[in-house]
């Protein structure tokens, strides 16, 4: 908030259950979610909800991890040290045009979709641990809920998955992170 301000925008902030909107239809010409709707735990209701207050021919603009990205792979490597509770769908199938189309369905005139990275930088690999230890919802609650042999091997799995990825050169961290950049126009 204090950013948009400082750019000279007026901008209001409500908290809300993204499957449950304080919102009435058609309230809004443009919705954005950038790497938030697809960690609600009912995707339909939430694509529901995203759609219902958007007014017709307005748009939705979605970035989400995709499955096949090194979030979507570090999704893996949480879920196989603490599972996800059972009935809740991948995060990641956000970043599926598949999965969207099926979510949105005659709610979408159009669904625009581009596969995109994202550079995650940090000093090291276990910088960028720290920061998501400390910060990432997931792996923040994921270390949280293991005892200290469990953490010490998401760490290791986390540290062989980063290695994978790294195009920092031994300079640097630099992980390419892929991503689905989407524009659904409302029908």
């Amino acid at each position: 908030q204090a950013r948009a301000l400082a750019d000279g925008l007026a901008l209001e902030l409500h908290e809300g259950d993204a499957e449950a909107l304080p919102f009435a239809d058609g309230s809004f010409d443009v919705v954005l979610s950038t790497f938030g709707v697809m960690f609600a735990p009912n995707h339909v209701a939430s694509a529901d909800e995203l759609a219902r207050v958007c007014r017709p021919g307005g748009r939705i603009g979605l970035a989400s991890w995709t499955p096949a990205g090194f979030i979507g792979e570090l999704f893996g490597v949480v879920g196989r040290h603490v599972p996800p509770p059972k009935g809740v769908m991948p995060p990641s199938l956000w970043g599926k045009r598949e999965h969207l189309a099926e979510l949105f369905g005659s709610a979408a005139a159009s669904i625009e979709a581009e596969r995109k990275d994202f550079a995650f930088r940090y000093e090291s690999a276990a910088h960028f641990i720290h920061i998501f230890r400390s910060f990432y919802g997931p792996t923040l609650k994921a270390f949280a809920a293991l005892d200290e042999g469990g953490r010490g091997a998401l760490q290791a799995d986390m540290e062989a998955l980063i290695a994978k990825y790294d195009r920092g050169g031994g300079r640097a961290l630099v992980v390419p992170a892929e991503y689905l950049e989407v524009v659904i126009t409302r029908a």
